[in-house]
């Protein structure tokens, strides 16, 4: 939900209460530890969902958690680990995942 109460216009809530988006990250994101920081960062955040390298060079990241949670998860990708150069961070809605951890998908 956004500040005024109404669903925002990037997140999706599921019936178990939570938020889920779906990021897509550009730039130097792939070979360069993005995956593992990032199923660090989420997990740190109690956030549910997985992160996987796409075929066209940039990583998906499904998410779902608390509305702060998300807040600090999409700060987070848009700076990255160090050995990455992060260009982009495309946002949509999505369901939440099934799954109850957050897992890197190979």
């Amino acid at each position: 939900m956004g500040s005024t109460g109404r669903p925002s216009a990037t997140h999706s809530q599921g019936d178990d209460g939570l938020t889920a988006v779906r990021f897509v990250v550009r730039g130097r994101v792939q070979g360069v530890g993005f995956r593992w920081w990032t199923h660090s960062t989420a997990s740190r955040l109690g956030l549910r969902g997985h992160v996987r390298n796409l075929a066209d060079g940039s990583v998906e990241v499904v998410a779902a958690g608390t509305d702060d949670a998300l807040e600090a998860l999409r700060s987070a990708l848009r700076e990255g680990p160090p050995t990455a150069k992060v260009q982009s961070v495309e946002e949509t809605p999505t369901m939440p995942p099934d799954s109850d951890r957050f897992e890197v998908v190979h």
